[in-house]
């Protein structure tokens, strides 16, 4: 029955708590990949960052083995979302369907490319709000992108004991 599903199957109770270790390196990690996109952009007089950043954040450094984590799952997925966002907004114009049929365009992509990136798909909302010209692809998301993984690449592998990326 529908209802019983809203239930959901385990309580929140169940749910392991992390380590606190785990924690404080997912919380500095996120301070640190934002604040080098964010001091990068400063000094070249650019905007680097995106809202959906923060949320990549929590997966590079708080869940860095997911496959939704990877360097490729985050540049790529970034790209193909922002670059779906202004596809749809030129073409249609800032419509309430349009905005739609780009947010599941770029899920629907991200799969068939297998670079699923969950903050990615909020790109063509910021794009449809914003309304920006055609270089939000490069700046800011391809760059910090970019930049937000190569953070993730030294602070990872320095503060942890496993790899980081998982694969490319």
């Amino acid at each position: 029955m529908f209802l019983n599903k809203l239930k959901g199957e385990t309580s929140a109770a169940s749910v392991p708590k992390p380590p606190l270790k785990n924690v404080a390196l997912a919380w500095l990690g996120g301070c640190l990949a934002i604040a080098v996109v964010a001091k990068v952009g400063d000094g070249l007089s650019l905007q680097l960052v995106l809202g959906s950043f923060g949320a990549s954040c929590v997966l590079v450094f708080g869940f860095p083995d997911l496959p939704f984590s990877q360097p490729r799952n985050v540049v790529v997925g970034h790209f193909i979302s922002s670059l779906i966002g202004l596809c749809f907004l030129a073409l249609f114009g800032p419509t309430w369907w349009a905005l739609a049929l780009a947010v599941g365009t770029a899920i629907a992509c991200m799969m068939l490319t297998r670079t699923v990136h969950p903050p990615a798909g909020s790109n063509p909302v910021i794009v449809f709000l914003t309304q920006p010209a055609w270089g939000f692809l490069w700046f800011p998301t391809l760059t910090g992108a970019l930049l937000l993984v190569l953070v993730a690449l030294v602070y990872n592998n320095l503060a942890r004991p496993s790899a980081y990326p998982k694969y490319w």
